[in-house]
């Protein structure tokens, strides 16, 4: 598929990011060799609106968000609800954060639709059938500082834009916007945990997805615990899918769920300090929704798993 550009389509909400910078509380100037660099929490405030945005913006342009409110237990917590008609393109194609960027000193974790540009990773491009051609590159890094010349050269010549057509919006964990763009992961998260299950990504058709904006922390480690336990322990996900076995579908369902984790119970801040603060000795099938739903369009049947863990949210948070 490459009749879609998320490159393209995402042109248009960087462009209101930028020109109503004031309104979303982002900073915008320009990075090493004429890139524009967008600043939505290191020196800026953002806020839930820049989070928003972003997340649009991390989708391709191809999905929509809502900030609405949400009950956990005895706590009412901001939440983003996300959902697109262009599933695999949209998260595995754009949002998801798959380019580990590591330059001249400099490091981030890059997502968005440059992506598409620089297939990061091949493998998951593959999956999809997807490739997208633009003029224009647009990258989401999580990052606590700004990028390097040679990191800024790196990313244009990978996407092959000139630097004066690379967008880079700066989004540090400990801020409103980046915990607002990481629960905004909600679908993605899902449908990448489907995918490593063996689902094919391209048969879900419509996909919406909702999680917590938990309280902010100002402290590195708590707060990706709080970013990680909003999705694992208060994230719910639909999927519509078009699937020819029933059984086989019911069975990825409880499989794709947080709870079918060895791990899964404790806060993601102590299972974190457990592994050093190494991702990598975390179990994988912890990164996954707390809750599942999923429609076989060919057959009708629903099949759903798990549950919000109030107990955790509030625990968290206390």
């Amino acid at each position: 598929m490459d009749c879609l550009s998320v490159n393209g389509k995402a042109s248009a909400l960087i462009d209101k990011l930028c020109t109503e910078a004031d309104i979303f509380r982002v900073k915008v100037k320009k990075a090493p060799l004429g890139a524009t660099l967008i600043d939505a929490g290191l020196e800026a405030e953002g806020g839930f609106l820049a989070g928003k945005i972003i997340t649009e913006i991390g989708l391709g342009g191809l999905g929509e968000t809502e900030i609405l409110s949400r009950k956990f237990g005895d706590i009412r917590l901001p939440s983003i609800s996300v959902y697109t008609d262009n599933p695999a393109v949209a998260t595995l194609g754009s949002q998801l954060a798959g380019w580990k960027i590591n330059v001249d000193g400099y490091s981030a974790i890059g997502s968005g639709p440059a992506r598409a540009l620089s297939l990061k990773p091949k493998s998951i491009f593959k999956a999809i059938d997807y490739v997208d051609r633009a003029d224009i590159a647009i990258l989401i890094l999580e990052s606590n500082s700004e990028p390097t010349e040679k990191t800024v050269e790196y990313i244009s010549d990978l996407c092959k834009v000139k630097p004066e057509n690379l967008y880079l919006i700066l989004v540090p964990t400990v801020s409103t916007s980046g915990f607002t763009q990481v629960s905004g992961r909600i679908v993605e998260t899902g449908i990448y945990k489907l995918m490593q299950l063996g689902l094919d990504p391209k048969k879900i058709k419509h996909a919406w997805g909702c999680a917590p904006i938990m309280p902010i922390h100002p402290d590195p480690v708590e707060a990706m615990g709080r970013v990680n336990d909003a999705i694992i322990y208060g994230g719910e996900a639909y999927y519509a899918v078009y699937y020819d076995d029933d059984d086989e579908l019911e069975e990825l369902t409880e499989k794709a769920v947080s709870s079918a984790s060895k791990e899964y119970g404790k806060p993601f801040k102590e299972i974190f300090k457990e592994a050093d603060l190494d991702f990598y000795r975390i179990d994988p099938a912890l990164f996954a929704p707390a809750t599942i739903t999923i429609n076989n369009l060919r057959t009708g049947r629903v099949f759903a798993a798990g549950e919000i863990n109030f107990e955790v949210l509030e625990g968290t948070i206390a």
